[in-house]
């Protein structure tokens, strides 16, 4: 059978990275469990009992020498993976054979494990995600001056610039950001607690010496680089903990999906595109097309995301007691795949935020188009200033808006509202004058200095303080 006759996950022959991929694969996974039974050896060996250096040293050199068939074999026996790969280190570890996972259970390495996966896929994340404030921060800088049509209920509003808006887009990625780093600053390791969470074991190992068993804790934390394991728990580590990083991905979708519409709609109105290669194929029967793909794929991904975060929320809900297996087959999927999903999103952001294309003439058109409506409180106030009537002027230019609006919508026409105002002896102003008054520019408040302002005081300390992973590009193969 080839890999064409079998199911593949998208995830890995499409969307993430390499990279992402290793850290949910086989040998990170088995090779993790080994290193927390070097750890627990070391440490016990430290504390004192029969283990010596040459089992320790044995056990380092095999870290990553994993049969897996051995193992996959011995599984189809005993029904259990962490015993069976006891046995496959067991038999290149002749040794140390009888030591392996001493006074553990098998939450020991599994939960542990997922821990420190977790926490090397997060430093993927986190990564990314800087790059693509990064890639918003030089488009906000670069167009921090350009009006645009903003927009409330998708109805043309007040000018903003465009720079103004990638602001938005960085905020609610800024606050992702924050919440990644929270969440991986104060991850936890499980310990070694045992079967109920009660370290009875090794109270058996340690003649009851409760000081040496919190030690060989803190030494194996200590070597799998945290600062501390969880203070109490069942035999497993509180499965709330995956539903907080997952939550922490789900946040991360929610901006990258406001982000992929926003560019959606652009592409519409013809402002914004996403990158088109040059041999890129729009549509199958529509050889014209511009689809928004890549933001449409950074939408479909995300929702996955922020529907799959129900997975660890269920399942830290519905556990018993001090422990049940119906987490293991979900965790194993739902987890992974947050993760995947979730730097494949990137990936895309990467792509689409560092090559995001701006019709300027359009924006422009598009702009003028509505500012007339717009700029009436500011020709009512240039006509009240000349001695009008600021009822009277509100009310006429109530009605020549409608009547514009008629014009534009009903017969298709151009904005003449200009006209109709310039025409009328109450505001007693030429048209002339009139445009003068309608510079875009004019009508965009303190949008240029609000980027100024969020990049310098904000985004570029962030930046900064993150430097030495800038520079990241993402090319997508589909």
């Amino acid at each position: 059978m080839t890999k064409y006759d079998t199911y593949e996950s998208p995830f890995c022959t499409r969307y993430a990275s390499e990279e992402m991929q290793y850290v949910f694969s086989a040998q990170k996974k088995f090779s993790t469990f080994r290193r927390l039974w070097t750890a627990l050896a070391r440490a016990e060996m430290k504390l004192g009992l029969d283990i010596t250096e040459e089992q320790v040293a044995e056990l380092e050199a095999n870290i990553d020498n994993i049969d897996f068939a051995k193992a996959e074999e011995r599984e189809k026996e005993v029904r259990h993976d962490v015993m069976s790969h006891v046995y496959a280190y067991g038999l290149v570890c002749p040794k140390a054979k009888g030591i392996i996972h001493l006074g553990a259970t098998s939450c020991y390495v599994g939960d542990n494990t997922d821990v420190i996966v977790m926490r090397d896929a997060l430093g993927i994340i986190h990564r990314k995600l800087v790059n693509v404030i990064a890639n918003l921060a030089d488009f906000a800088e670069k167009y921090k001056d350009m009006p645009c049509l903003a927009y409330t209920h998708l109805q043309p509003a007040q000018l903003t610039t465009v720079g103004k808006r990638a602001t938005l887009w960085m905020q609610e990625l800024l606050m992702d950001l924050e919440e990644i780093e929270y969440r991986t600053k104060n991850l936890k390791l499980l310990g070694q607690k045992g079967t109920t969470g009660t370290q009875a074991s090794f109270v058996e190992l340690f003649d009851g010496d409760s000081e040496k068993i919190k030690k060989l804790e803190q030494m194996i934390a200590e070597e799998m680089g945290f600062d501390s394991c969880f203070a109490v728990s069942g035999q497993t580590y509180p499965r709330k903990l995956d539903y907080q990083v997952v939550s922490a991905l789900a946040g991360l979708a929610e901006s990258c999906s406001k982000f992929s519409y926003d560019i959606r709609l652009l592409q519409n109105f013809k402002e914004i595109e996403e990158p088109f290669e040059k041999n890129q194929i729009g549509s199958s029967a529509m050889a014209y097309k511009r689809n928004p793909m890549r933001s449409e794929r950074i939408t479909a991904l995300s929702r996955y995301v922020m529907i799959d975060v129900l997975n660890p929320a269920f399942t830290a809900g519905t556990q018993w007691f001090e422990r049940t297996l119906d987490d293991s087959a979900n965790k194993r999927i739902a987890v992974a795949e947050a993760f995947l999903a979730s730097d494949a999103i990137l990936n895309i952001m990467l792509n689409v935020t560092s090559k995001l294309v701006v019709y300027d003439k359009v924006v422009r058109q598009r702009v003028m188009k509505e500012l007339p409506f717009m700029a009436t409180e500011n020709i009512m106030m240039d006509a009240v200033k000349k001695g009008g009537d600021r009822q009277q002027l509100h009310e006429a230019i109530r009605k020549h808006s409608m009547a514009a609006a008629k014009v534009v919508k009903e017969e298709g026409g151009e904005n003449n509202l200009v006209d109709l105002i310039a025409a009328d002896p109450l505001f007693g102003i030429t048209k002339e004058e009139i445009l003068a008054t309608l510079q875009p520019e004019h009508f965009t408040g303190r949008a240029p200095e609000q980027v100024t302002e969020f990049l310098s005081e904000v985004v570029r300390p962030v930046l900064e303080a993150n430097k030495d992973v800038l520079g990241e590009k993402a090319e997508l193969s589909v």
